[in-house]
Order: C-alpha cells, then sequence, then structure tokens
C-alpha cells in the first residue's frame, strides 16, 4: 500500500510565502511524475504544478513565476515553494503521484489527503 502525506498548509497573508512538501511512503520501485492539484470551494480541481524525475515541470498559468516544484526521487518527495501568494491561490492543495509502480498489482495513482491554504487580503 502507498501513502501520500502532506505538510505545510496554514493561513498567510497575501504577498507571504508558504512550502508545502509531500512524501510518498509504501514499496514503491518507481513513481512516473509527481505533482500538487488544488481544488478551491464551489470549483473543479485543477492542477497547479507536476514535475516529471526531477527535471521537466509544467506549471498552470496562474502560477507561474511564483510557485517552483521539485523533487528528491530517491526520497520520493515532491514539494511546491509558494511565493506571492494571492487570495485565489486559497484552496485544498493535494499531492499527487502519478504511474505508481509497486512490488504488487499493476501501477496506479495515489493521491494525499489534501492540506488547506488560505491567503488572507
Amino acid at each position: 500500500q502507498v501513502q501520500l502525506v502532506e505538510s505545510g498548509g496554514g493561513l498567510v497573508q497575501a504577498g507571504g510565502s508558504l512550502r508545502l512538501s509531500c512524501v510518498a511512503s509504501g514499496t514503491i520501485v518507481s513513481i512516473g511524475a509527481m505533482g500538487w492539484y488544488r481544488q478551491a470551494p464551489g470549483k473543479q480541481r485543477e492542477l497547479v504544478a507536476t514535475v516529471i524525475s526531477g527535471t521537466t515541470a509544467n506549471y498552470a498559468d496562474s502560477v507561474k513565476g511564483r510557485f517552483t516544484i521539485s523533487r528528491d526521487n530517491a526520497k520520493n518527495t515532491v514539494s511546491l515553494q509558494m511565493n506571492s501568494l494571492k487570495p485565489d491561490d486559497t484552496a485544498v492543495y493535494y499531492c499527487n503521484a502519478y504511474r505508481v509502480v509497486t512490488m504488487r498489482g499493476p501501477p496506479r495513482d495515489y493521491w494525499g489527503q489534501g492540506t488547506q491554504v488560505t491567503v488572507s487580503s
């Protein structure tokens, strides 16, 4: 069984910074990509940023230049440094591990439980 555990959410004023972290644990052989998604009240879950093998990163247009994603393949961790936060960034942020290969069963995706980020104006 694979578990994703997030940390680092909280309340911050507009213009401030937060850093989210996520660690994947279990009998993991490899992970195709890791990333962050978010869901604001009344809205669909949306992609924030993803990274493949620690090099190729993709960002939502709304966070480009403000957020930076990083990944440690050896430790199965992914982090999201969020700077210049805006009230529109308020959401529950979810860690995602895409195409996780384990010692059991076919590859599948996993999600964390979510961490709340609230940006006050």
